[in-house]
């Protein structure tokens, strides 16, 4: 077995370990928020629900930022963007869907802990429709066709659903804005990915190489327009990022 080596590992290698990570903007959000960008609304919150997020690492978290923002613009999006130009948008979508299908076992897992048992069957039906209707999943015929919409559970959210606190909000290299709670939710997760019980380390980090550069494909500009929109764009990616977490803890 290779998840926990192969966890660090990547970690320290590059960007390689998340099955979904965007530009910095949105590193963290999970497989299903991809196709819904964030939208920034701080004012919507009320000024105590922000109280509540700590950053106490500002100064490594703004280097982390501008490390991250260098590593998007130098060289995540320029391969993207080449991708992209050779690959149709069709084409790179049944990509996504094919690895969206694959980590099923993350968002049914986290559904169940939560005592969300629809959700959880949600997920079951779309994994045996998608994989056998949508041929292993390159196509979401249970979206399509029953409506079935995935949930977007994670081990963050279970804990955060408990009472766990965001803790500390923190910026990491590569892997881009979190919390204390997500980041501990993030190594959880990694249990219940698939790909890190099948392969060895070396191809799991280039699997995971190729859908960071697909996901980023497909969401070109969505990361440069909340930059120009923004003053400050780490406190608004910091904003958005709690607020987003914050909003699917809720629901």
């Amino acid at each position: 077995m290779y998840i926990n080596k192969g966890f660090f590992l990547t970690v320290l290698l590059l960007p390689l370990l998340a099955p979904v990570f965007s530009p910095p903007g949105v590193y963290a959000l999970n497989d299903n928020d991809r196709d819904a960008p964030i939208e920034v609304q701080p004012e919507t919150l009320p000024t105590a629900e922000y109280e509540g997020v700590s950053d106490p690492f500002e100064g490594f978290n703004r280097i982390s930022f501008e490390f991250n923002d260098r590593f998007y613009f130098w060289i995540l999006k320029p391969v993207a963007q080449g991708y992209s130009y050779i690959f149709p948008q069709d084409i790179r979508v049944v990509i996504r869907n094919f690895f969206r299908n694959l980590s099923t076992p993350i968002r049914m897992v986290n559904a169940l802990l939560q005592g969300k048992f629809s959700g959880a069957a949600t997920e079951v039906a779309r994994f045996g429709i998608n994989t056998t209707a949508g041929v292993l999943g390159l196509d979401d015929v249970a979206g399509r066709e029953f409506h079935l919409e995935s949930t977007n559970e994670d081990l963050g959210q279970t804990l955060g659903y408990y009472g766990v606190d965001n803790g500390f909000y923190v910026v990491w290299p590569f892997l881009g804005p979190s919390s204390l709670r997500d980041t501990v939710g993030f190594v959880g997760d990694i249990f219940l990915e698939p790909l890190d019980y099948i392969f060895k380390i070396e191809t799991t980090a280039s699997i995971r190489a190729y859908v960071l550069v697909n996901d980023v494909s497909l969401h070109l500009g969505e990361y440069e327009d909340l930059k120009e929109s923004s003053i400050d764009p780490y406190v608004a990616v910091q904003d958005a990022y709690i607020q987003h977490r914050r909003d699917q803890i809720r629901k």
